[in-house]
């Protein structure tokens, strides 16, 4: 299956790989995908260039940090509240992605707290730009860190 003309199975292998861990040195991945390290860096800078890989990050464990409610936040923003929503939107830490949507819902912030008055907080300053509506998250049985198949 060819997702995009750019890469090839080695690609893919690299995909997983780095997905897996990304961690690995340059070495170790190319003896996982049978290349030479010299090889691997430049199959990696071309990845980098084609913009399927965009840095390197580190998964913390926000919960054992101490940030242990998650929400999620539809936002009505209405008309001339739109551009300073979004103007405002990078100031809020404890949202973690922000999605514009189609429908009633204007936005849907994933949050993460410590604390429900922080939740308070949060949903208190939004309220100049539209109506927020909060769902508390239970659990999450099934969060991917890649797509399905690549």
């Amino acid at each position: 299956m060819l997702l995009h003309t750019g890469i090839d199975q080695i690609d893919r292998k690299i995909l997983r790989e780095l997905t897996t861990d990304a961690r690995l040195t340059v070495a170790e991945l190319g003896r996982r995908i049978s290349l030479s390290p010299s090889a691997t860096a430049e199959r990696l800078r071309r990845l980098e260039s084609l913009e399927f890989i965009r840095g390197y990050r580190a998964d913390i464990n926000l919960h054992a940090l101490g940030f242990t409610i998650t929400a999620f936040v539809r936002l009505t923003c209405e008309g001339t509240r739109y551009k300073p929503f979004l103007k405002f939107l990078p100031t809020l830490d404890a949202v973690q992605e922000c999605h514009h949507l189609t429908g009633n819902d204007a936005f849907l912030l994933k949050v993460v707290l410590a604390s429900m008055t922080e939740l308070e907080d949060l949903i208190e300053k939004l309220l100049p730009y539209g109506s927020p509506t909060t769902s508390m998250v239970l659990s999450t049985p099934l969060e991917r860190k890649r797509p399905l198949r690549f």
